[in-house]
């Protein structure tokens, strides 16, 4: 999960090398934080959070086949 939310959200900014992710479990839901540069920061959500919403939608997708839940946490 860790390394799909850093792919994308590698793929999306213009400073690809400040996206740091952690993940931490608790019972079935694998928590996500994403940190990214400031600047960056509008291009990870998106007009209206758009992006941000696909984005959950794909991690929801993959935390499925594991019968996980997934939660992303965009952070300043």
């Amino acid at each position: 999960m860790k390394e799909l939310v850093k792919f994308i959200a590698a793929s999306l900014v213009d400073n690809p090398d400040s996206v740091e992710v952690t993940e931490n479990e608790q019972d079935d839901t694998i928590i996500l934080e994403l940190r990214v540069a400031k600047e960056d920061l509008g291009k990870v959500i998106g007009k209206q959070g758009r992006t941000a919403k696909a984005v959950r939608t794909l991690l929801s997708a993959a935390a499925g086949k594991v019968n996980k839940k997934a939660r992303l946490e965009i952070l300043e």
